[in-house]
């Protein structure tokens, strides 16, 4: 009967770093009769993809919840679809809505007594919802889509009310701040609340709607959960991006409330807006003059070119209105007169030639500098094969809409330069601003002007990014980016701007791109970690004054910290490779680094990250600390030497060290990114093996390898139990454990013989059973588990 021997470095199979994305089993059959070694199969599985920046740590989800830096929300109830609505760091709170409920976090402690508002739609109009056909996606219910601060003690909030939008104040904020006679009782949930169970506790902070008060949410929500909308408070105004109309056709920029006449884009004219989704809006003003304030909104709408073929069906936009514009007087009554928009490009040329525009506008962050008028914003693009993000300065947004008018002109009706007489005011200035002092409403507008905005209300030029490419590109790849936050960081060498990219898979990547030459960017992936098991990162938002990063899915919200400077390594070269801005070597590990940090043995190399010139007198320590392991392999066969770099950026090289002489590796050898495997040993490939890895001109030891090579017979003889035996007749096998005991072997082979001696005796006849049943499927099965 054959026998089967299954050699297996359980350390590589069940290292949680490579669980799932690699796998290498060697099975060797021998058969009884001429102890014949065969390699029978060498399984390699690989992930799917590949990415131009490798993290260099990746974390699954429990490997990031055993961190103990990250925390989800564990509060239980009959909710889905959370977002981040708004993120008060003065009042130090974070404020979700999501299906019926609102919810008012710590954002110290996601986890510290919640305030949870049920606000269901009426079960009448959930009833009118579900009569129109709706409702079989559960669509039929209030999601919460507005949180905006009215002022220090209320917010305003909407939702979509089961089709019928809805509007409403919450009364929030600290006792002290509050009117007496408005104290009240809190609800929120206890961690063993798990239905509709209220528990009312008093708290410091009030957290309630305030009783009797609706509003109708028409042109500040949109009526369909699945369309997105956004939206602003600006000096009692809601300005908003939404579709205004139950069956979602008639889409618009609004103003309303604050005791003006209500204003929006012109309808159902697809020159202003076709078929948008709404990204982003936000007040960014563009000069000194109050007057000249503008009001940006960011989208991407169908083009009106797409049924060219070549033309791209979606495009990238961003928008502008000016905040004081009232309308026109004849003309756009009630209507933006200071409307435009322009194409935002993002693209790449591959090596090919070919330019690959990303033009889906996924998400938008508006990153503050010392100017206000000029912050960077960053914008993150999906396409057919990947994502990318695109940095753009607001003069660059600006000039564009200083520039050329498009026209649609000539026998093809294609888009051209307006060369026509522009004018005066010129179209998309604002009243009573820098260039118009004497014009003091945009009703007093010319009926040139306003004619021309809405016949022209889109530029010629396209906006460019900075340096004209991405910052991030990810192609071919089997996740796209759905959320993007940055972080302004301050190094030992300098400021560090690091993105936190959100995936349709649940992961969160933290990424750094660094000038690496005057001409070029080089791009780090720091780490990836699994934040939600299944559910996409459906929205984001950052706080750099508590470090924490908040993510929301339709199934949860998470509080992650923005660095765990422990899983990069125990050394000073390991922290310093990294380059993460957030880590510096602190004489013993790799911790968080802040600015005001005065000691002197704090290392920290972002810009080059050089162990070489950070790292002197503790690389040499552990070279020292470095174990050597001892591995044994059958004559005739193979053997895996496992060794893994911390870093997926490090080259490997393998040296075979004899007789106190070393050479490279490279005869009868498979070599993998995670090891070598030598095949078909003899007595001569027994000796000491080590991996050297090199990253950065970096060149450290990883692993010591002691290799024994044990004769085939010898081994054979060792397990030559047929599987149908009990324990107790081994004695009468052609080897008996008695007679190899006083055979004179080298002294490992002795120590193998123990081994197996106490194996055998460990096994009970179930397990071996099992055993027999399972021998040929237990490679197939152990790679299975770790996908």
């Amino acid at each position: 009967m054959g026998h089967s021997i299954i050699i297996v470095h359980s350390s590589f199979f069940f290292s949680s770093r490579f669980r799932s994305l690699w796998a290498t089993c060697v099975t060797v059959t021998m058969t009884a009769s001429g102890a014949q070694l065969l390699l029978l199969a060498l399984c390699v599985c690989r992930s799917l993809g590949v990415q131009q920046s490798a993290p260099r740590v990746r974390l699954s989800f429990k490997e990031l919840m055993d961190t103990r830096a990250a925390r989800p929300f564990s509060f239980t109830f009959n909710t889905s679809d959370y977002r981040v609505l708004l993120m008060d760091q003065d009042q130090g709170r974070l404020y979700l809505g999501s299906r019926e409920y609102l919810v008012a976090l710590d954002m110290h402690n996601v986890n510290k007594e919640p305030l949870i508002i049920h606000w269901p739609a009426s079960a009448k109009r959930k009833g009118e919802c579900q009569m129109t056909g709706k409702g079989k996606q559960g669509e039929c219910a209030n999601f919460v889509r507005l949180i905006e601060p009215w002022n220090r003690t209320h917010l305003y909030t909407c939702g979509t009310g089961a089709y019928q939008p809805i509007c409403t104040f919450i009364n929030r904020g600290w006792r002290a701040e509050q009117n007496p006679s408005s104290f009240v009782l809190a609800k929120y949930f206890t961690a063993t609340t798990r239905g509709a169970d209220l528990f009312m506790i008093s708290h410091d902070y009030l957290f309630r709607l305030v009783p009797g008060y609706v509003d109708s949410g028409k042109g500040k929500c949109s009526y369909d959960p699945k369309q997105e909308n956004v939206a602003v408070l600006i000096n009692g105004n809601l300005y908003a991006g939404v579709h205004i109309d139950f069956m979602s056709t008639d889409a618009a920029v609004f103003r309303t409330m604050g005791g003006r006449t209500a204003i929006r884009t012109e309808q159902y004219d697809s020159r202003w807006l076709n078929e948008p989704v709404f990204i982003r809006i936000q007040q960014i003003p563009d000069s000194a003059e109050k007057n000249d304030d503008k009001l940006y909104f960011f989208f991407r709408e169908k083009s009106l070119d797409s049924s060219g073929g070549a033309s791209p069906t979606v495009l990238a936009r961003v928008g502008r209105v000016c905040l004081n514009d009232e309308g026109g007087q004849k003309s756009l009554v009630n209507r933006w007169t200071t409307f435009l928009k322009a194409r935002l490009i993002c693209s790449v040329i591959g090596e090919d030639g070919v330019e690959t525009r990303f033009d889906e506008l996924r998400d938008v962050f508006i990153q503050p500098t010392q100017d206000e008028r000029n912050p960077m914003v960053y914008f993150l693009f999906s396409h057919i094969s990947g994502s990318a993000v695109c940095v753009y300065s607001m003069a660059d947004i600006r000039n564009v809409f200083n520039g050329p008018f498009a026209h649609k002109h000539g026998h093809n009706y294609q888009w051209t330069e307006y060369t026509g007489k522009i004018p005066y005011p010129r179209p998309g200035t604002c009243p009573g601003g820098t260039f118009t002092p004497g014009i003091q409403s945009s009703k007093n507008f010319s009926d040139e002007a306003v004619n021309f905005i809405r016949a022209h209300p889109l530029m010629f030029h396209s906006v460019y990014p900075i340096h004209r490419r991405p910052l991030v590109v990810r192609t071919g790849v089997d996740y796209r980016y759905t959320a993007l936050v940055v972080d302004q960081v301050d190094a030992v060498d300098g400021r560090y701007e690091v993105l936190f990219l959100g995936t349709d898979r649940g992961t969160v990547q933290k990424v750094i791109v660094l000038p690496k030459d005057p001409t070029s960017m080089e791009e780090l992936t720091l780490e990836e970690v699994e934040v939600f098991r299944v559910s996409p990162v459906k929205t984001m938002k950052i706080s750099s004054k508590r470090q924490q990063l908040y993510v929301s899915s339709d199934a949860g919200l998470t509080q992650v910290s923005l660095h765990r400077c422990g899983v990069y390594g125990r050394a000073c070269s390991d922290c310093c490779l990294a380059r993460d801005p957030y880590c510096a070597w602190d004489g013993e590990s790799c911790s968080a680094f802040t600015p005001s940090t005065k000691r002197r043995s704090r290392r920290q190399d972002v810009k080059h990250g050089d162990p070489l010139r950070q790292c002197r007198g503790f690389n040499a320590k552990v070279e020292k600390r470095l174990r050597e392991t001892v591995q044994f392999g059958v004559e005739g066969s193979s053997t895996f030497l496992e060794c893994q770099p911390r870093s997926p950026q490090a080259t490997v090289k393998w040296l075979f060290q004899r007789e106190g002489k070393r050479k490279v590796v490279r005869k009868r050898v498979v070599k993998t990114n995670h090891g070598i495997l030598l095949k078909s040993l003899n007595q001569t490939d027994a000796g000491l093996y080590h991996c050297l890895a090199t990253e950065n001109n970096f060149k450290h030891t990883v692993t010591r390898i002691a290799l024994r090579i044990l004769d085939r017979d010898i081994v054979l003889a060792l397990t030559a139990q047929d599987e149908d035996e009990e324990p107790k007749t081994r004695q009468t096998r052609p080897y008996s454990q008695s007679s190899l005991a006083s055979t004179p072997f080298p002294p490992e082979i002795r120590l193998i013989n123990q081994y197996c001696q106490s194996y055998w005796e460990q096994i009970s006849p179930k397990q071996q059973q099992q055993r027999k049943r399972t021998s040929r499927r237990h490679t197939e099965s152990q790679d299975q588990g770790l996908g």
